[in-house]
């Protein structure tokens, strides 16, 4: 049996996308609490003076582990050229190292367990342990942004940018108009997306739900996304701002995992005898609504939001995002934050299919399609360095990643082990930010 080589989800390549920019953010919340209390940022307001920079620079650092698992270093730098009238031209350089040990879709077990990657690299699992695939990989990314204001109610934003490892690549653009009401209380944004993605999986396209051997025709395959957006935010007062956007994504063209599997098991001891490819739909529509708020008190500013989301593949999850920023001496802050997230299994999730049963049309193993919850901790420090220019911002994060481990549905010996461990995840992220 022929394992391909693990290749870092889409979700963790997210993850870890907002993990740093929730930093950048962060060093920028003074900008946010401004624009909750009605006063216009200085470096983005028409007519605004010579002595506004002209420039911004941002670099982060982040480093990423799950416990026995992925390990993730990831630098990023971003270049913005401001300009007097609000406009604003950014590019941001992005690389991704990655090495450690990615699920492969089998099942935990009673008995050791033993599987061969495509590579010929031999894997064993000690009872109970759900199987990995060692992997090592890397990223390089190039994002350009342009902002541009009309007037005084119209303001566009443009978008592009291209990513490359081993067997991935991505090209793709977005676009913003955003038009302001009622003295700029109220603002409308219009947006959308496109991203047209190519897939070159090690080893080749494995036939769905086969043992492996068995190879489609070609190396490459697309995968294309279209995502609409409509928001509303809405000034309240001088010290509140909320908002709310709706977010419609469309996905066609080769959304299976290569590299993952599903175990076949013994109808009646539940053990694994065998193993087989993963298979899902061409086809995804997901949608999400996005409730935000910021409030200003007197010194300190709360963020909190709470997002819905849903798709055609049967998930549901929702999201509970809180972050409370206090002020201290000397331009320091420190901004505690805590986050909920549960969602439901896909319609097509099984954690293994039973020998001699008719096969499904769809069937994944994949963790992140089960049902899961999260629980996640931490904070970040900015702060000044004495006589020095720029802002620096130190975030730590702890989280706690947990399934349905022991479902109703389990099967003999399957009833005896956590089909779904916990999984600790730890997260670095140092940042600093120059104008200039």
């Amino acid at each position: 049996m022929q394992l391909g080589e693990g290749r870092r989800s889409p979700s963790l390549r997210g993850r870890l996308t907002q993990a740093v920019c929730a930093v950048l953010a962060a060093q920028a919340g003074v900008v946010g609490a401004s624009a909750a209390a009605g006063v216009a940022d200085p470096a983005t307001t028409s007519g605004a003076g010579d002595d506004v920079p002209n420039w911004q620079f941002d670099a982060a650092g982040l480093v990423y582990g799950e416990a026995g698992r992925a390990k993730v270093v990831e630098p990023n730098a971003r270049i913005t050229r401001l300009f007097g009238n609000g406009a604003r031209i950014g590019a941001t350089l992005g690389l991704d190292l990655v090495t450690g040990a990615s699920p492969t879709g089998g099942i935990a077990s009673t008995e050791i367990h033993t599987t061969t990657s495509a590579s010929g690299r031999v894997k064993t699992d000690a009872v109970g342990i759900v199987p990995t695939n060692q992997f090592q990989d890397h990223r390089a990314s190039f994002d350009l942004e342009w902002t541009q204001p009309y007037t005084r109610w119209l303001t566009t934003s443009f978008g592009s940018h291209v990513s490359r490892e081993k067997d991935y690549r991505s090209l793709g653009g977005t676009g913003k108009v955003s038009f302001a009401f009622m003295r700029g209380l109220l603002t409308l944004n219009l947006g959308g997306g496109y991203d047209n993605d190519e897939v070159e999986p090690t080893g080749g396209f494995r036939a769905p739900l086969s043992d492996g051997t068995v190879l489609e025709e070609g190396t490459v395959r697309a995968k294309h996304s279209k995502t609409a957006l409509l928001g509303v935010s809405r000034v309240l007062s001088r010290r509140w701002l909320v908002g709310l956007d709706f977010t419609r994504m469309a996905e066609d063209g080769y959304l299976t995992e290569p590299y993952k599997v599903l175990s076949v098991v013994d109808p009646e001891t539940g053990d694994p005898v065998g193993e087989l490819t993963e298979s899902r739909p061409s086809t995804r529509l997901r949608y999400d609504v996005l409730a935000s708020s910021v409030y200003h008190f007197d010194t300190d500013i709360l963020y909190a939001s709470e997002r819905f989301y849903w798709d055609d593949w049967g998930i549901v999850s929702t999201t509970t995002d809180l972050k409370y920023r206090h002020d201290l001496y000397d331009d320091r802050y420190i901004e505690p934050h805590i986050r909920f997230y549960a969602q439901s299994k896909a319609d097509f999730f099984h954690y293994s299919l039973v020998q001699g049963e008719e096969l499904p049309a769809f069937a994944s193993a994949d963790g992140r399609l089960g049902s899961l919850r999260t629980v996640s901790l931490g904070a970040t420090y900015g702060f000044h360095l004495p006589d020095r220019p720029g802002e620096w911002a130190v975030r730590a994060e702890y989280m706690s990643q947990w399934g349905d481990g022991h479902p109703s549905d389990a099967i003999g010996n399957q009833q005896n082990v956590d089909l779904a461990p916990p999984v600790s995840i730890g997260s670095v992220v140092v940042a600093y930010s120059l104008r200039f």
